[in-house]
């Protein structure tokens, strides 16, 4: 906590010497200043296809966006603000005991709701950066996750240095997190709930018995329900060319867990034809607990590789991941999650997620996943159309109690109209066939579809 405290007084230390001896440069900084935001529209349909009967559709639309607003640097000092909503229509009565609405698009209740999503000051210097404040963070196990109406956001102090040739290094500390729309899916009542076990291996918190949508909290109370002094991360990534990336990332959650992640990405010119180039990559994920432990005795391993082919326009890639196997002869929720990916901040970078099935994090998960997508610009629409199929083959010590495989299809279409700069039109898919399944539930899949509006500017 002590660290936090120095960080904020150097970064008020810093504005304020700065105003005061430049008062009369004010002015221009923010006269100069740049305003940006997005336009969305949301709306999102899906229907449960139970074993057992009672089968139901549950939809909901909503409208909104962020606008944002950034002062021009005066020697190398910015400042910068944005706002955040999402505002429901046509959710028919008691939207928050229908269980026919759909709770990814909104906030507490299946309310609208608005947040000072950023709130920041930013100092530039040479090729060294310091960002602190309220602010988006998209890195690879602590992410915005902007998947429905409003992203996950965070209050953070990040430092990141360029000075090494092809070389980006970043030292941050991560104080609060404030839980974007998507990470209402799951909402979990208990620890030892189906739901938690869901919520905890798909980058949200696992318990909190309460809905926290919009709210800043202290890291520890949002994933464990713990106030800890937060998470301080490390990475440095080395990207020589186009062909040529690797990167490894420290995240010390105190109290709860350290996870490693390393990646790397190899692209060459395949030796029949310019026309096709082939990549491989690996990626790996290693978590063990710390500190008073406050996940339990979390020792897990998470590996995944993926081979890709872009031939001209279109793309082709297969992926294969293994997530570490608990093998107790009893296995209860907080055993299953000791041998489980556990990314209660946003971020997913898993080679074999699929659109919502997540599965590939959970203990002893076999994942497979193949994926294709084709750029139609040049035959004259602006049209990028993606499909994929990902398979999750699941261990009885899953944390379900039972093996069994749950598979899920889907398409991704994005359209740019040339007619309107800045305008994209998304239709989105997914099918999911037994997502959830035990010894004392039926099995559960779906039909969902998404129209998405995003217009930026």
């Amino acid at each position: 906590m002590k660290k936090q405290m120095k960080l904020s007084l150097v970064a008020v230390s810093v504005l304020s010497t700065l105003s005061a001896n430049a008062a009369e440069d004010l002015s221009s900084m923010f006269s100069e200043g740049k305003t940006s935001g997005q336009i969305r529209e949301f709306s999102i349909s899906r229907t449960y296809d139970l074993e057992a009967g009672g089968n139901y559709t549950r939809d909901a639309n909503a409208i909104g966006g962020y606008l944002k607003y950034e002062t021009a640097a005066y020697n190398g000092l910015s400042l910068g603000a944005a706002f955040y909503t999402t505002n429901g229509f046509g959710l028919g009565s008691n939207p928050a005991t229908n269980k026919e609405v759909d709770p990814t698009l909104l906030g507490q209740d299946n309310d609208s709701y608005s947040i000072l999503g950023e709130a920041f000051v930013e100092y530039k210097y040479d090729k060294t950066a310091f960002k602190a404040g309220r602010q988006k963070l998209d890195t690879p196990l602590a992410g915005s996750d902007d998947a429905r109406m409003l992203p996950s956001l965070f209050e953070a102090y990040i430092l990141t240095n360029k000075n090494i040739p092809d070389t980006t290094l970043l030292l941050g500390h991560v104080n609060k997190f404030a839980q974007g729309t998507f990470g209402r899916a799951y909402g979990a009542a208990t620890y030892a709930d189906d739901k938690a076990l869901l919520a905890a291996t798909s980058g949200y918190s696992y318990n909190i018995a309460t809905d926290t949508t919009g709210e800043f909290m202290n890291m520890g109370d949002y994933a464990v329900g713990k106030s800890t002094s937060g998470v301080t991360v490390a990475s440095a990534t080395y990207e020589p060319n186009k062909n040529i990336k690797a990167q490894i990332w420290d995240y010390y959650a105190y109290d709860i867990l350290n996870a490693i992640y390393g990646e790397v990405n190899l692209g060459w010119n395949c030796l029949l034809t310019d026309k096709m180039k082939p990549s491989l990559s690996a990626q790996v994920i290693k978590e063990n607990a710390v500190g008073d432990r406050y996940a339990g005795d979390v020792n897990s391993l998470y590996a995944a590789a993926k081979f890709n082919v872009n031939v001209g326009d279109a793309s082709v890639y297969v992926a294969y991941s293994e997530q570490s196997k608990d093998d107790s002869s009893t296995v209860s929720h907080p055993g299953s999650l000791n041998k489980a990916t556990i990314t209660t901040w946003g971020g997913m970078p898993a080679y074999t997620q699929g659109m919502v099935t997540r599965h590939q994090f959970m203990a002893g998960t076999k994942a497979t996943k193949i994926a294709a997508s084709y750029n139609f610009k040049n035959l004259g629409a602006n049209v990028l159309a993606s499909a994929y199929y990902a398979a999750f083959d699941m261990d009885k010590n899953s944390g379900y109690g039972i093996a069994r495989t749950a598979t899920e299809p889907g398409f991704d279409v994005a359209y740019k109209p040339e007619a309107i700069k800045n305008l994209e039109l998304k239709l989105r898919g997914n099918f999911p066939d037994n997502f959830a399944e035990s010894t004392s539930t039926t099995s559960v899949s779906w039909n969902e579809y998404r129209f998405i509006v995003n217009y930026n500017f």
